[in-house]
C-alpha cells in the first residue's frame, strides 16, 4: 500500500522544500498529545507539558482531534511563510466550508481519499462528524457542535489557541529548530538541482521514491494506507519537521495541493524499512523454530549442519528456515573454505521494534 502523488509535467521549480511554522506547531502539538509516539522527545514533551497553564492545557485537550490521531490538512500549508501569523492569515482566507471540512478530519474518516462534501452543507457528513466526535469524548463533541453552529467564531477561537501556544512555548521552540529545518530544506533543494528529484526525495525519506515511466512521473510514499492525488501542474511542497518521527504525512485529499511532511531525524535510524520488509521480518521471527535458531545465531556464526545437530532436525529443514530469515534480511552469510556460516544481523533485529512502530505510524 502507498500514497501516490502524480507530478507528471510539473516543473522542478514548482517543487519546494521549505519549513513551515504552522506545520511544525501541528507536529509539536501531536507530540504533546501522544508522547508515547515520540520517545526521542521525552524531555521536551515532559518539560513543556509541566509548564503549560491549566487553562491552555484544557483548551488544547478540547481541540486535540485536529492533531492527535490524525492531522488536519489546515495544519499542513502548501505555501509556507516566514511566520506563524502569516500562515494563520492564509488560513483566514479559506472559506468556511473548506476550513470546517478539513478541520473535522477525524480518525477513521473513510472518505478522506475520495473527497466528501463539507458537513456545513451535507447532512450525512454532518451527522458523521458529530458521531465520530462523540466517540472522542463530550468535550470534543461539544467543540464540533460549536464549530458546525458557528464556524467564524470557532475559527477565531482556533487562531487564538494557536497564537497562545506560540506565546507559551512555540516561539522559543521555533527559534531553536527553524535553523535546522531551513538548512535541511536548502540541502534538499540543492540536491534536487545537482542530482535530480529522485535523489532529493530519497534523501528526505527512504520511505519515498520517484517512479517514472511512459505514463508519467509519481512520488510514491510507502504507507499502510492507499491514496492517490495529483499536483495538477500547480505545486508540490515538502515540509521538514524536527518533531515528526516516526510519522511521514502525505496530504492527498482532493481539492488541496499535495504536501509531504517528512521527519529530518529519521536518518539517525539508518534508513526506514519498507512496510513489506517489516511484514517479512515479523513473519520470519513468529515461527518458534526460527526463534530458536535466532538464539543460536545471535551468539555466534553456525553452519547448517551444526544447527541441525543442535536442534535435532534435518539439514534441509534448517535450510528452509534460514532461507526465510535471509529473505527477511535478518541473517548474514559468509563462506569460510568449504563451509557456509550464518549469523544473526543483530543491528537489523534491534531496529525491528522501531521499524514496526514507524511503519504503523508513518
Amino acid at each position: 500500500m502507498s500514497v501516490t502523488i502524480d507530478i507528471t509535467g510539473l516543473p522542478h521549480e514548482r517543487i519546494t522544500f521549505c519549513p513551515s511554522p504552522l506545520a511544525e506547531l501541528g507536529a509539536a502539538l501531536h507530540a504533546l498529545a501522544e508522547p508515547a509516539h515520540h520517545p526521542r522527545l521525552h524531555a521536551w514533551t515532559t518539560t513543556t507539558t509541566a509548564a503549560l497553564k491549566p487553562e491552555l492545557a484544557d483548551r488544547l485537550h478540547e481541540a486535540d482531534f485536529m492533531w492527535n490521531t490524525t492531522r488536519s490538512d489546515i495544519l499542513l500549508p502548501s505555501r509556507p511563510r516566514e511566520t506563524l501569523a502569516e500562515e494563520l492569515d492564509d488560513l483566514d482566507r479559506i472559506d468556511d466550508e473548506k476550513f470546517v471540512g478539513s478541520a473535522l478530519e477525524i480518525s477513521c474518516n473513510s472518505h478522506y481519499t475520495q473527497g466528501a462534501p463539507s458537513p456545513l452543507v451535507d447532512g450525512r457528513m454532518r451527522r458523521r462528524a458529530l458521531d465520530l466526535a462523540a466517540g472522542r469524548g463530550p468535550r470534543q463533541a461539544a467543540f464540533v457542535e460549536r464549530m458546525l453552529a458557528d464556524p467564524p467564531g470557532t475559527r477565531a477561537w482556533i487562531r487564538r489557541l494557536l497564537e497562545d501556544c506560540e506565546e507559551a512555548f512555540f516561539a522559543d521552540t521555533w527559534r531553536r529548530v527553524r535553523i535546522q529545518l531551513a538548512a535541511d530544506a536548502r540541502h534538499k533543494t540543492e540536491l534536487m538541482r545537482r542530482k535530480g528529484l529522485a535523489e532529493a526525495v530519497v534523501d528526505a525519506s527512504p520511505a519515498m521514491s520517484l517512479e517514472e515511466d511512459a505514463h508519467g512521473s509519481r512520488i510514491v510514499v510507502d504507507k499502510l494506507v492507499q491514496g492517490r492525488t495529483s499536483a495538477g501542474g500547480a505545486a508540490l511542497t515538502f515540509l521538514p519537521t524536527a518533531f515528526g518521527w516516526p510519522h511521514l504525512f502525505a496530504l492527498s485529499t482532493p481539492g488541496w495541493p499535495p504536501v509531504v511532511q517528512y521527519p529530518i531525524p529519521a536518518r539517525d535510524l539508518g534508513g526506514a524499512a519498507s512496510v513489506e520488509a517489516v511484514k517479512l521480518r515479523l513473519e520470519a521471527v513468529a515461527h518458534p523454530m526460527r526463534m530458536r535458531l535466532c538464539r543460536s545465531l545471535a551468539r555466534g556464526s553456525s553452519t547448517t549442519s551444526e544447527l541441525a545437530d543442535a536442534y535435532a532436525i534435518t539439514a534441509p529443514e534448517v535450510s528452509r528456515h534460514l532461507a526465510v530469515l535471509k529473505k527477511a534480511g535478518l541473517i548474514t552469510t559468509q563462506r569460510r573454505g568449504r563451509y557456509v556460516l550464518h549469523q544473526l544481523d543483530v543491528s537489523v533485529v534491534a531496529r525491528l521494534g522501531s521499524d514496526f512502530l514507524e511503519s504503523v505510524l508513518r
